[in-house]
Formats: C-alpha cells, sequence, structure tokens
C-alpha cells in the first residue's frame, strides 16, 4: 500500500454524520489552505446524514484535485476512517471530523513540511474547544470541558516545540505505511476508537511528534443534551477500550464508580433511613465541589459561563461518562442493546 505511486501528496479523511451546519465551512476553510489542491484527496464517508451534508458536500467536488463522497453503511466513525484510508492513495493521511475550524491557512503545508524533515511516523495536533463565533454556552462547556475536572485534559497539549509525544489522545496524521504496521480503526468502536489505534500505534514503538504548527480548534457541543448524548458515547468508548487493553482511565474509571455508588446509596436510602443522610452530605460535597471549582475556573479564565453553568455542564459530563460507561457493560455482558 505505501509503495503505490500516487499523483497526491495529502489525503483528507473525513467520517460525518449530519453535519449540515459545519461541513461547507470546514470543506471551505480546507480549499483556502496554502496548499495546491491538485495535490490533496478528501474522501468523505457519510454515516447515513438526515440533513444536507451529502448535499453541501457534493458542491466541493470540482474544487478538490479528488472528492470522493462515500456511504458508510456501519455508520460508526471508526469505519467511516478505515474507508477514507482504504479509498485513498496520497503517502500522508489526515483524519478530520467535520466539525472544525481551521487557525490559519499553513495546516496542509505544515503537515507535509514536519514530515520531510523528520522520521516521524504520526503527528499530534493541539486540539483546542476555541473557535471563533462561539455562544456564550457553548463557550462554557468549552472551557469546562478541557478543564482538570472535565475529560479533555490529555488533549490540551500546549507546548512549543517540536518534540516526541505519547499519540493517544491526540495523533490525528500519520504515514500511510503506519496501517500497514498496526491494522486499521477498530470497527466495533463507536466512539475512542482513536484511542485504541493511537494505543497500538504506541506500542508498535512507532515515533510521534506534536508541533505548534499543526493547531486545529474543534466546536464543542450547543446544548446539554447534546453534551449528554456525546458523553454517554465517550463513556460506552473508553469502557471498550479498557476491556480490550486491561488499562483504564482515571476520570472516566471515577465516573462509572461514581454512577454506581450514587445509585447504590440512592437506593439503600430508600430502605435504610440513615443511608438518606448519608446521601445528602455525599450530593452536598459534590456540588460544593463543583461550584468552588467552577468559581476558580471563572477567575483564572475570565469568563462568568463557567460559574453560571458550570454545575450543569460538570455533572452532565460526569454522570454521561459514568452511564455510558455502564451502558456498555451491560450491552456486552448482557447482550442488551441500551443504546437507544
Amino acid at each position: 500500500m505505501s509503495n503505490i505511486a500516487s499523483k497526491y501528496k495529502l489525503a483528507i479523511i473525513m467520517p460525518v454524520l449530519n453535519e449540515e451546519s459545519f461541513i461547507g465551512q470546514t470543506l471551505e476553510q480546507i480549499y483556502s489552505q496554502d496548499f495546491p489542491m491538485a495535490e490533496v484527496e478528501v474522501v468523505i464517508a457519510d454515516g447515513g446524514s438526515s440533513d444536507k451534508t451529502k448535499e453541501i458536500a457534493s458542491l466541493f467536488k470540482n474544487r478538490f484535485g479528488s472528492l470522493i463522497l462515500l456511504d458508510n453503511p456501519k455508520k460508526f466513525s471508526s469505519a467511516g476512517r478505515n474507508l477514507g484510508v482504504k479509498n485513498s492513495s496520497a503517502p500522508y493521511i489526515l483524519i478530520l471530523d467535520g466539525h472544525i475550524n481551521l487557525p490559519d491557512k499553513h495546516l496542509l503545508s505544515s503537515i507535509i513540511n514536519v514530515f520531510e524533515k523528520t522520521d516521524a511516523k504520526c503527528l499530534c495536533n493541539t486540539q483546542f474547544l476555541n473557535p471563533p463565533d462561539l455562544i456564550e454556552f457553548e463557550k462554557s462547556i468549552a472551557v469546562c470541558s478541557g478543564s482538570i475536572l472535565g475529560h479533555r485534559t490529555r488533549s490540551k497539549l500546549f507546548s512549543n516545540d517540536e518534540s516526541k509525544i505519547d499519540p493517544v489522545s491526540s495523533c490525528a496524521i500519520y504515514r500511510r505505511d503506519v496501517f500497514e504496521i498496526v491494522g486499521y480503526f477498530d470497527e466495533r468502536f463507536d466512539a475512542c476508537a482513536d484511542i485504541d489505534f493511537n494505543y497500538r500505534v504506541n506500542k508498535a514503538g512507532l515515533k510521534s511528534i506534536t508541533s505548534p504548527q499543526l493547531k486545529i480548534s474543534y466546536y464543542p457541543k450547543s446544548s446539554l443534551n447534546g453534551l449528554w448524548r456525546q458523553m454517554q458515547r465517550y463513556g460506552g468508548g473508553y469502557f471498550n477500550f479498557s476491556t480490550k487493553h486491561n488499562y483504564y482511565f482515571l476520570p472516566q474509571l471515577i465516573a462509572g464508580v461514581g454512577v454506581l455508588g450514587f445509585l447504590f446509596l440512592f437506593l439503600l436510602s430508600m430502605l435504610h433511613t440513615p443511608a438518606f443522610g448519608f446521601l445528602k452530605s455525599v450530593v452536598g460535597i459534590y456540588l460544593l465541589v463543583i461550584i468552588l471549582f467552577s468559581g476558580m475556573l471563572t477567575v483564572k479564565e475570565k469568563h462568568i459561563g463557567c460559574l453560571i453553568f458550570g454545575l450543569l455542564i460538570f455533572s452532565t459530563i460526569h454522570f454521561g461518562l459514568g452511564v455510558g460507561f455502564w451502558k456498555q457493560f451491560y450491552k456486552k455482558y448482557f447482550n442488551i442493546n441500551v443504546n437507544k
């Protein structure tokens, strides 16, 4: 696969689902890069969008060297990534979501430059939730999610130098032969397939580096309902990763144990009056920690929305991760589909 000559230098793989609000902007920003579009191939794998995602993407077919729009019947983004890789030929591969913002016009050129001057197999990019034009609630979700009490702290990389790094949660740019070495994305994963893939990259000893030239911003969820669904997916994904590799991320493990403990105390308090007092104390401490942390985050980030919305956002993150963890547990060991 890596020995096949290609007229393209870079393949951009985009697994998408219902990205009507962002797909046009994302493709426009790619097209505006200071890089010859004749050397870029874009492969979009659509997981069954019910909006105008495919129609909007089709409008860009004549603007790139190659834009292929594929159906992804398996729906999961992991399968979409694999479809994109297998239906492209460029030696370097960038995997993007449909809802991103490129801060400058040099990303594609920087990818080629960094690859050509290093022996890295994978490049890790800074992943921020700070694109322009966010509403206040979206900014609050972004700030809270990226904090130590949130869930994206491992992905917030602020290195000012090119340096070797553990790729597990931040790598999305690869030389093509990486897929020959470690295989493809595990299509059993709905979420966290990238973490699983990058974990295998790291285990294989493939060199991964990060560079400040490779910044990308992602749009956060704009509602609690959207955040809740996203956290449930992540919770299930982390469960799959943990059971596959016997490797546990502490925040997700705490969320799973916390949800189970809260449920146990709630049921026990209905049968045993003293337990209700203990439950109230636990809930009170939890809420107090979130309120105090939200206040400190407000001062640090100079964003009042953290204090106003922090309690709702943090509890949605924590309980969403925990519920998703246990839903996937039941699905795996009791063969019950509880994702609907």
